[in-house]
This record gives structure tokens, C-alpha cells and sequence, in this order.
């Protein structure tokens, strides 16, 4: 996933300029002779009114510190320039590093700041009097993203990561200049947000009794009979989203509904067709208990939203919508009497009547509604963004209606699928998706015209953790098929080289 690159230049030793191993790869880079040298005294020259260079600079001067470089001597001196081009497209950067200087271009603050990314990849430990320094190859960069949308998505409902990995995700997400994280934050098997108005989230809806071990079809099934459980906090939730802001990702966070809600339900009952006590799901899979289309939910579900909206900038918010089963639904009185009322003509277009109603919730809050692509199924809410993961078919029926599309196939982009047949491999939901198929996904459906291909936003990878409950174990499954789809995403289809 390297670029070929001008192998003539010669350093003045007369070695050869080495290729740099930048991920995702530059649209276009050329090596001259020559290297900068970065010190702890490299003089930073921005524009100190601009408050997205500021936020740039705070972040080059952190990095800076925590390589705990050494200041050089004058004959070793060297600039940092970081410059907003207004000419240059939003996101899109130039580099250029002489040995006199480095200086960064952005269309924006965002493009500035993937500069950096690209310098901190081509920053090499340099020696002298043992003293440590950071070598920049001479070189000349111009690079912009084949997609603006470009996302990863982490489960933490079926397993909980502490707020340092979260943190650390968004950390390598930046790294290979991605800019969106889908944080799924709500599931049958437990409600990580923290909700004021309703305090049995925390206290019911947060927790299980014990959790599955070994795989889901395994027969019979065993449990740990361990209690698990925990959530975050509104103030955890702020100190993440602003981390996150600092490194221009935009944090998506999701809200399960109308399926994929026991947990919810553990805690009110009276949101369920049921309405009876259940417990916060153990096992894995899909779950009949869903939220019953009544007043008292959707006032539930508005408030959450409230909240939710309140804690997190998005523009998207999404709303799942994937996997619901309709069982209750069909012998439910009250669904059955808003079917006849709202002249539906069966259970999935009450799940479309379901999402609507939330959609116009969000739009009357200046929001984006996003779901999985069964929000297709019964009629698509009219501003929706639909992200397919059943394939692609469901992605061009989307885009050819007009609505934008955000690429997830599971076929490509489910990094919880096994990464090789070996034996050795960790315990995985199933599927196998080696890197290169990974990385040789193109997000953009051949079959759809050059106008309808311009609602294909982008693509992400998804993180289901049922089978994932530590850290280590996400960092497993996501790298390098992480790094493969970032080239996917941003170099596009003719740059790329596995």
C-alpha cells in the first residue's frame, strides 16, 4: 500500500531517498535530496486568529513534547508552517519539506491537520551527540480524499471499553485520517449512555446478570454467571466528543430503535408489547422484545434524543433500525390499530411510520436521521441517509431514490468476520474477510450512473463485539484491515497497490 515515488533524488551521501511508508497513500508525491530536522525549538509560524489552526497547532505542539526531542543547534534550525488555503477543497492538503522548513496546506483546518498525520508517519528518530531528533525526508505532497464521509464504528453495548480506548481509537482513526466514529451505545444486552431523565438505564438497563461463553450456536450454550455491566457518563461522554473534535472526527452516536431495545425494555417495561418485567439480554442474536410504537415511547424516545443531541455536535444521528422483528407487533392491539388508523399496509410499514416519526423529531432539531438499510423495508423516512450492510443492492435502490449512502457491505466491511481460515484464530462470529478482499472493496456499485454515484458518501467498517471483550481484542480484529480500508476511502480506486 506504497506509492511509487521519484527513486532518482540522492541525499548527499549518495544513498537513495527512500520510499515513505504513508497509509492512506497520497494522491500524487515526489522525494527531493535533502531532510528537515525536527527539534524541540522548531519555530511554528500560523495565524494566531484563526481558531481552527490554533487547535492544529496545540495539536503539532503535543506531539512535539511527547517525543521529548531535544532543542538543536543553530545550524540545525528549522520552521513549521501551517496555512488555510481557501483555494484548495475542503479536507485536501499540500506538504512540502525543505531543509530549511516544512510548510503545511489545508483547504481547511481539517486538511491542515492531515498534513500532520502524514508528517508524524514520515518523521524518522534522528541522533546526534546523543540527543534525539526527528528526520523529515524532503518531499513534496499533494493529497485530497477520494470520499468525505470515511468511518469506523465500535460496539460497546455488548462489551464496554474503558474511555482511554476510546480515546486511543479515535487517536488511530485520525492516524490514517478517517473522520467519523459510529459509537453504538445501545443494545438488548446493555445501555452505555447516561440518561438523566430516566435514572433506570443506569441502574437496570446498564447491566446483565452474566454473559455467553463460547459461540452462539455452540450446543448446549454455558454462561459465566458473572454480572457485567457499566455505562458512560454525560461528563465522560463531553471529554470524549471534545477529543475527538480536536482530531476532526466527528463522533455518530447510535440509538437503537424500534429493534434491539430489552435492555431499555428491562428497565421500563411499559415501553414493550408486552409490558411485563423481562431481564437485560444474556445471549447474543436477534431478540423478539421491541419497542412498542405507543405515545409513551416515543416520548421516551424524544427525551433520550434530547439528551443525546445535547451531548454530541453530529449533524447524523442514527437510529439502528436493523433486525426488528415483528412478532409482538403482529398480535398487538395497538399496533394493529395504527396499521388500520394510518391506512398502513403491514408491520414493515409501521416500522417506516416508526422511523419517520423520529426522523421529523430529529429535522425539527436541525438533525440528520441515519439507519441500517432495513429502514428501506415499508418506505424510507424522506431525508434519511441509509448505511448498507446486507450487500449493495439496498445501497443503490437508496441512491437511485435520491438519498445519500454510506457503504458497510458485511462482505467487506465487518471486521468482527474471521481475518484468516487458520485454527489459531480467535473465537469470531463467523465469515472470513482477509485483508486483501478488504482492500480490494470499491465503495461505489458499477451499475449506477455517474449522478447517482455521487450520493455514495463514503464507506466505514463495523466492530460487532459480541466476541470481542478487552481492548486487545478489538486491536486484533481491526488491524491492519483498518489501514487497508482507509486506502480504500481516501486514495480511491486508481491510486492503490496492495
Amino acid at each position: 500500500m506504497h506509492s511509487s515515488i521519484d527513486q532518482s533524488a540522492k541525499e548527499e551521501t549518495g544513498t537513495f531517498f527512500s520510499q515513505p511508508a504513508i497509509i492512506p497513500l497520497p494522491q500524487n508525491m515526489i522525494g527531493q535530496p535533502g531532510e528537515v530536522i525536527l527539534h524541540a525549538k522548531t519555530e511554528l509560524d500560523y495565524n494566531l486568529e484563526d481558531p481552527g489552526l490554533i487547535r492544529v497547532a496545540r495539536f503539532f505542539q503535543q506531539w512535539i513534547n511527547a517525543e521529548k526531542l531535544k532543542p538543536a543547534n543553530d545550524e540545525n534550525s528549522s520552521k513549521a508552517r501551517l496555512i488555510i488555503d481557501s483555494g484548495m477543497p475542503p479536507e485536501a492538503y499540500s506538504f512540502t519539506a525543505t531543509p530549511e522548513e516544512i510548510a503545511i496546506s489545508g483547504g481547511n483546518a481539517a486538511g491542515v491537520f492531515y498534513g500532520i498525520q502524514t508528517l508524524i508517519q514520515l518523521a524518522k528518530p534522528w541522533r546526534k551527540n546523543n540527543n534525539i531528533f526527528l528526520s523529515i525526508p524532503s518531499i513534496s505532497i499533494n493529497d485530497a480524499p477520494a470520499f468525505s464521509y470515511r468511518g469506523m464504528h465500535l460496539d460497546v453495548a455488548r462489551h464496554l471499553f474503558p474511555v482511554s480506548f476510546i480515546k486511543q481509537y479515535i487517536d488511530i482513526l485520525a492516524r490514517y485520517k478517517m473522520n467519523h466514529f459510529h459509537w453504538h451505545l445501545t443494545e438488548d444486552q446493555g445501555w452505555r449512555i447516561e440518561i438523566k431523565k430516566y435514572p433506570k438505564l443506569q441502574e437496570v438497563a446498564a447491566f446483565r446478570k452474566e454473559t455467553m461463553v463460547g459461540h452462539l450456536n455452540d450446543r448446549p450454550q454455558q454462561m459465566d454467571g458473572q454480572p457485567y455491566g457499566g455505562y458512560y457518563t454525560q461528563e465522560e461522554i463531553r471529554e470524549i466528543v471534545k477529543y475527538a473534535e480536536d482530531r476532526f472526527v466527528t463522533i455518530i452516536p447510535e440509538i437503537e430503535l424500534p429493534g434491539h431495545a430489552q435492555a431499555a425494555i428491562a428497565a421500563y417495561p411499559e415501553l414493550g408489547c408486552l409490558q411485563e418485567p423481562l431481564e437485560v439480554a444474556t445471549q447474543w442474536g436477534i431478540i423478539e422484545n421491541v419497542f412498542c410504537p405507543s405515545e409513551q415511547t416515543f416520548t421516551f424516545l424524544e427525551n433520550v434524543l434530547t439528551e443525546v443531541m445535547e451531548l454530541f455536535p453530529s449533524p447524523y444521528i442514527h437510529i439502528g433500525g436493523d433486525e426488528c422483528p415483528k412478532t409482538q407487533w403482529e398480535t398487538n392491539s395497538l399496533c394493529q390499530q395504527i396499521i388500520r388508523d394510518e391506512k398502513l399496509k403491514d408491520e414493515n410499514q409501521l416500522q417506516s411510520y416508526f422511523v419517520q416519526r423520529i426522523e421529523r423529531f430529529l429535522h425539527k432539531h436541525d438533525r440528520k436521521l441515519i439507519g441500517w438499510d432495513e429502514i428501506l423495508e415499508g418506505g424510507l423516512a424522506p431525508r434519511a441517509t441509509v448505511m448498507r450492510w446486507r450487500g449493495e443492492k439496498g445501497g443503490i435502490e437508496a441512491a437511485r431514490l435520491g438519498h445519500d449512502v454510506i457503504m458497510t457491505p458485511s462482505d467487506y466491511c465487518y471486521f468482527d468476520f474471521y481475518q484468516a481460515a487458520a485454527p489459531n484464530e480467535p473465537l469470531a462470529i463467523g465469515g472470513l474477510t482477509p485483508l486483501e478482499k478488504v482492500y480490494h472493496y470499491h465503495p461505489i456499485p458499477e451499475s449506477l450512473t455517474t449522478k447517482e454515484a455521487q450520493h455514495i458518501l463514503g464507506a466505514q467498517a463495523n466492530v460487532w463485539t459480541e466476541y470481542m471483550k478487552k481492548p486487545e481484542n478489538v486491536e486484533y480484529m481491526i488491524y491492519p484491515r483498518m489501514q487497508a480500508l482507509s486506502e480504500v476511502i481516501w486514495s480511491g480506486k486508481e491510486k492503490k497497490d496492495f
